[in-house]
């Protein structure tokens, strides 16, 4: 069913969050049945993706395609964009302190951006691959594609490193990050789900399974995976999306039915 509200679509897609057990020792929930959808650059391979007021800021990669951009929430519509150098694979994005922290993939090489107006003013540098990036208080928090976690300063200097765990079972592939009310969420590629994490401990507190947003869209391929989270903290609204998805999906964060966010 699809009801037009205010020009936003609202979807239904059927079970609300309640918990069930699955992959090791972490509840498994499913987004809730009230969606909201906004449009999406069709050829945007979405890396990273951060909300500010009305905006979305977005990183996308692929070599000779990368860059980070600027865009209207309600409309898609362009407001700024830079295009990352041709040999650059454009990963993570994270805004802290004012300033825009892209990673890249294999350049060991992010860059910095003053966002009004949208312009490169710095590099930072780092030794492994980058793949997620977000703002954790007045730090940083990197994935690199393996287990770990790492947390640095805005010198980009390693300060301490998480390693993510479901109960005893590693948690690879940590990719696209986003830091919601104290919790890492990360999306695992190449899955449809998102793990919410314990930053204190590493410890994943609950998935989040998306498989039934991507099945609403069946032109995606294979490699179109759900990659990008964002938040709204003053609608407490989580937006997602996805490589080369037409559209970002967001939902109330209050209608999931969340473990305890005790420190």
């Amino acid at each position: 069913m699809l009801l037009v509200l205010l020009g936003v679509v609202v979807l239904a897609i059927g079970p609300t969050s309640s918990p069930r057990q699955a992959y090791a020792e972490a509840p498994v929930l499913t987004p809730p049945a009230a969606l909201q959808t906004f449009p999406h650059k069709r050829t945007s391979f979405t890396q990273g993706l951060v909300f500010q007021d009305s905006v979305f800021w977005e990183s996308t990669g692929l070599y000779g395609r990368s860059s980070i951009s600027k865009r209207r929430v309600a409309t898609g519509e362009i407001l700024a964009e830079l295009p990352l150098p041709p040999d650059c694979f454009g990963e993570g994005l994270a805004l802290m302190h004012g300033r825009l922290f892209q990673l890249t993939w294999k350049s060991r090489t992010g860059f910095v951006y003053s966002p009004a107006p949208l312009r490169r003013i710095g590099r930072v540098a780092y030794s492994t691959e980058g793949w997620g990036l977000a703002a954790l208080g007045t730090q940083l928090v990197m994935s690199d594609g393996s287990a770990a976690l790492t947390i640095r300063d805005r010198r980009f200097q390693l300060t301490k490193r998480i390693e993510v765990r479901d109960g005893t079972r590693e948690v690879k592939s940590l990719n696209e990050l986003e830091v919601i009310q104290g919790r890492i969420w990360a999306n695992v590629w190449p899955s449809d789900r998102i793990a919410i994490i314990r930053p204190s401990s590493g410890r994943v507190e609950a998935w989040l399974d998306c498989s039934g947003l991507r099945r609403r869209f069946p032109q995606l391929q294979k490699a179109d995976v759900l990659n990008g989270i964002a938040f709204d903290p003053e609608h407490k609204r989580v937006f997602v999306t996805g490589k080369f998805w037409p559209l970002v999906v967001a939902f109330s964060l209050d209608a999931l039915e969340l473990p305890s966010r005790a420190p």
